[in-house]
């Protein structure tokens, strides 16, 4: 098995794209699974369309299912943080995906992001772990662990 973990930085941004680190990663490793992860208590993943709107609409939609305003009883941190911990239950934090040919299997709009509401924790970590067919076609052994370091995911506005 295949695994990188890598070091993300969201910054202030609700939504970042790690599409093309992921795919970087899993490059040349033939056929498979690759399952991504954000082992945070205040972020997910999911697979959406970016750079048309909807990370603004994905920000609303988040705010009125569960307001910054709201009473949560999870309140250290910044005004609202409690929210941030229950972001998971609706943004799973891992997504399965398959891997042809080396190619991460997106749609035409389909963009792979770390959804992060959590102001107080700008660095994220992404594990990457792939089970493959055994046919790589790079020149890394399928089964390797590493840190891949510092590799900062697509700013999304």
């Amino acid at each position: 098995m295949l695994v990188r973990e890598v070091r993300v930085h969201t910054g202030r941004r609700l939504v970042t794209d790690v599409s093309a680190l992921v795919a970087a990663i899993v490059a040349d490793q033939g056929d498979g699974l690759v399952n991504c992860v954000v082992p945070h208590a205040t972020a997910g993943l999911c697979l959406m369309e970016i750079g048309s709107g909807s990370e603004d609409d994905l920000a609303v939609m988040l705010e009125q299912l569960a307001p910054r305003t709201t009473p949560w009883r999870h309140r250290h941190g910044t005004p609202g943080h409690g929210r941030d911990h229950v972001i998971p239950a609706v943004v799973a934090p891992s997504v399965v995906l398959p891997v042809i040919d080396g190619r991460l299997l997106l749609g035409t709009w389909q963009s792979l992001v770390i959804v992060d509401s959590n102001v107080d924790n700008p660095e994220r970590r992404l594990v990457v772990a792939m089970l493959a067919d055994g046919k790589s076609r790079g020149a890394s052994a399928p089964e390797e662990r590493s840190d891949a370091g510092e590799r900062p995911g697509r700013d999304v506005p």
